[in-house]
């Protein structure tokens, strides 16, 4: 039996029957880390040692019957701009290289709770503004189903992470498709929650309005149980939703007979790969098989939503990233003369290429005389792109689209084009614009073995409708006993 290999809710039913223990389990996965960290590059802080201490103990008090809970001594990694008290904190960022986090954000407080085990903090573009995880100031993180390939971002280390088997699963954040398009690439599954499900108390803010935390998980029944824990209103949270607890798990029926499924035509023309194209088709072919009622629509927003998107992100990053001055908690440059320069050089050295160059398109949309012509501009358009979902909604229960307009694609191939790098973001800001919530399952490969995601939507606050649409699809083609990562380097 290969332990790393079980999902969460196997190796919950191997604790229970007594053929592992919270120890067997955190060995195994902190050997797979020692195995091919090396390779993949995932994890910025590792915290190996401390989580075979921490399975150690909370293995004995389950036994003395002090812990009871069905998560305790699970395994889990954290994207890096969540704080985690005590423990660096650093948004792949040389501007947050050595800051330790004073506090807990409230997710992890809820993993704490659950008594699951911290195996690290995982590599993200610098303050998750990327679609490669090439923009991390400490390492490239790589792709495990093909070494020379990205995994995706800017939750690119905790999708790689569970691709490789390193962590049974993962928490990511997504602005506009940052846990769904490497969950697409790596070939696991990725759910982005309806804005305000889930705290953002502690997650470093890239975008306010946009940011939502979510799980990456090996299979959709792992994405119900993660949710299960992270799902709740927070007072610490402003933009908290307050709404009744929800077992997701008991919304995963194995049945879609009669779903209503929408199909937007604008989301499979120009730009989408023909294998991307044809995987879809035949994953809404096993749809109509299961009895789902499949229909081609049209939902007029893509050409509009990319460029809404990266104004409103950009305008928020700016104002967001203005805290980091080089004064309080942040890098700060060794040489300066006076106060301005301390701010000019410390901003100029701590922060990355990309994050420097959203700041600057971020500020001048905000900037006397363009904000009207840009950000204000943007703000309506997200109100229309959010009237066309509802739109769909009155129709269809679900909104399928691809992902990722194409599979992984080779590392340093993208990162001096940043137009062509937005680009693949085309299928998945539009659900962050509306405040939607969105999973992505892998539902089939190329040519090359590159794993295909496909993209469920659902309305506000309808997570129960896309787990069971997805955790159906993924009952019918197994893809994860079909389909393995390679590890392998191309020449």
């Amino acid at each position: 039996m290969n332990i790393t290999e079980l999902t969460v809710h196997e190796l919950q039913e191997k604790l229970e029957n007594k053929e592992l223990t919270i120890t067997d389990i955190t060995k195994a996965y902190v050997d797979r880390i020692n195995e091919k960290e090396k390779d993949v590059q995932a994890f910025v802080t590792e915290l190996t040692k401390e989580a075979i201490e921490q399975a150690q103990d909370i293995e004995k008090k389950v036994e003395n019957g002090e812990i009871k809970g069905k998560l305790a001594g699970i395994p889990i990694g954290i994207k890096d701009n969540m704080c985690t008290k005590g423990i660096k904190t650093t948004c792949s960022s040389k501007m947050l290289e050595n800051f330790v986090a004073p506090y807990s954000a409230t997710v992890v407080e809820k993993l704490d709770k659950e008594n699951m085990i911290d195996l690290g903090k995982l590599n993200m573009d610098e303050f998750a503004m990327g679609g490669s995880t090439e923009y991390s100031y400490f390492k490239k993180t790589k792709n495990p189903w093909n070494l020379n390939k990205v995994p995706g971002g800017s939750s690119g280390g905790s999708a790689a992470a569970v691709a490789a088997n390193m962590v049974p699963w993962a928490l990511g954040s997504d602005t506009g498709g940052s846990i769904r398009q490497p969950s697409s690439f790596c070939g696991v599954v990725g759910l982005k929650p309806t804005y305000g499900l889930v705290s953002r108390y502690g997650l470093v803010a890239f975008a306010s309005s946009l940011d939502q935390i979510g799980p990456i998980t090996k299979d959709v029944m792992d994405s119900a149980l993660l949710l299960n824990v992270i799902a709740g209103h927070d007072e610490k949270d402003s933009t908290s939703a307050n709404r009744p607890k929800v077992d997701y798990t008991k919304a995963l029926k194995n049945d879609v007979k009669g779903l209503k499924i929408g199909i937007p035509k604008e989301f499979f023309g120009e730009g989408i790969n023909e294998e991307v194209k044809e995987s879809l088709k035949m994953a809404i072919e096993k749809y109509k098989e299961l009895g789902a009622e499949v229909e081609e629509f049209s939902l007029d927003i893509a050409k509009y939503a990319l460029a809404t998107y990266y104004i409103i992100a950009c305008a928020e990053a700016s104002s967001n990233l203005g805290r980091f001055d080089g004064i309080r908690y942040t890098y700060r440059t060794p040489e300066f003369k006076n106060l301005k320069e301390i701010y000019k050089k410390s901003r100029s050295e701590g922060f990355g290429s990309e994050v420097k160059r959203r700041i600057i398109l971020g500020t001048y949309v905000l900037s006397s005389g363009y904000y009207d012509a840009y950000y204000k501009k943007a703000q309506k358009v997200r109100t229309l792109v959010k009237n066309e979902f509802n739109k769909g909604f009155e129709k269809y229960d679900i909104i399928l689209t691809p992902t990722s307009p194409t599979v992984a694609f080779d590392i340093g191939s993208k990162s001096n084009n940043p137009l062509e790098m937005y680009l693949s973001d085309i299928c998945t800001v539009s659900v962050n614009i509306a405040g939607l919530p969105g999973i992505s399952i892998p539902c089939g490969v190329d040519k090359e073995g590159m794993p295909i995601g496909m993209q469920l939507i659902g309305n506000r606050f309808c997570e129960e409708t896309i787990l069971n649409a997805a955790y159906t699809f993924e009952q019918a083609i197994k893809f994860r006993k079909n389909y393995k990562p390679a590890f392998k380097l191309t020449k």
